[in-house]
């Protein structure tokens, strides 16, 4: 089996992401397929449970509040609401639910308590939940792994020297802090970033080296492209190729090969072959549903086809374990 490392040099990560391509795709699938479940993909499902009016300034976000962008600014829904979508997206074939909320950073206020109550709610329809709601202190993290929150999300979006040309209200300390306090109330860490903002190559194996070198690899590791929003300062970038997002893919699978690789933003934009080429090369998680906060994604519908089409099978709740809270309550039971 492949051995777990978290000593990555960037010239290691940057002769790995530079392989001849179909050379690169080989040298994935093959560690992938060291599981036997290489053929199981998670679907998760992303709802925004607090939508725009966010007083950041992330270069690729259009629920900043500075940006003029369309987006409906939403107060937090109703837990009823939340709980009614994590019941459409389990029928559709979905084993996590991940909340998203446009906020700086989790403040201890009846907003958050409603955040907790939702996750308590989705935690008894069975299904993996997650939140992302920016940063988080370690009280506030621990209060979410006592309600049964079963992952975190907080991407590093780039790598670090990349980081001050796309978001100057918060450090990339700070993102660093928040996996800190989510790893230590023992909670699943999801963390990964975007390609397509302008970044160089360099940027993204200096990222995938900071995420390759934490303590612990992340459990989950998103891959988004950029969508273009029109109204935020990265409106113009050019799409980035699906090679780019193939060799993403393929370098994060050999460097965390333990690590649920996820298949994130700009699937839209993506033919059913070259998503295929994305999961022989060690993706094994997408987003399904609708929309992804605010940008469009494909259907359950689309995907269950696409599942079909590619012997692909959707990925149980719970596979590598239950929160900690979670399993006192079941053996309680």
């Amino acid at each position: 089996m492949t051995e777990v490392r978290n000593n990555w040099t960037k010239e290691e990560i940057a002769e790995i992401y530079n392989t001849p391509l179909l050379d690169l795709i080989y040298q994935a699938a093959t560690i992938h397929r060291e599981n036997k479940d290489y053929a199981e993909v998670q679907i998760s499902s992303l709802i925004s449970i607090k939508t725009g009016g966010c007083p950041e300034d992330c270069a690729y976000c259009p629920q900043a509040a500075r940006y003029n962008t369309g987006v409906n600014v939403h107060a937090i829904l109703p837990k009823e609401e939340v709980v009614a979508a994590a019941e459409k997206a389990k029928a559709g074939g979905a084993s996590r639910l991940c909340m998203g909320a446009a906020w700086r950073e989790v403040r201890d206020n009846k907003d958050f308590d409603k955040v907790i109550d939702m996750v308590k709610a989705v935690n008894e329809l069975d299904m993996e939940v997650c939140c992302t709601l920016g940063m988080l202190t370690e009280s506030q993290a621990q209060r979410l792994a006592d309600a049964g929150l079963y992952a975190y999300n907080h991407n590093l979006d780039t790598s670090e020297e990349d980081y001050k040309r796309i978001i100057s209200t918060r450090t990339y300390d700070e993102r660093l802090q928040t996996l800190h306090n989510v790893r230590k109330a023992k909670i699943s860490v999801c963390s990964g970033g975007i390609i397509g903002l302008g970044e160089t190559v360099e940027d993204r194996i200096s990222m995938l080296k900071t995420l390759s070198n934490l303590p612990q690899h992340p459990e989950s590791v998103p891959i988004n492209a950029l969508v273009p929003v029109k109204g935020t300062p990265l409106a113009d970038q050019a799409k980035v190729s699906v090679w780019d997002m193939v060799r993403m893919v393929a370098t994060a699978r050999i460097v965390m090969p333990k690590t649920v690789v996820r298949l994130s933003a700009g699937r839209t934009e993506m033919t059913t072959v070259e998503q295929a080429f994305c999961f022989m090369a060690g993706a094994n998680s997408i987003f399904a549903g609708d929309k992804l906060l605010t940008t469009p994604n494909p259907s359950f519908d689309t995907d269950m086809a696409m599942f079909e089409i590619l012997g692909l099978k959707p990925r149980e709740a719970f596979k590598n374990g239950r929160p900690k809270a979670l399993q006192q309550e079941v053996v309680a039971e």
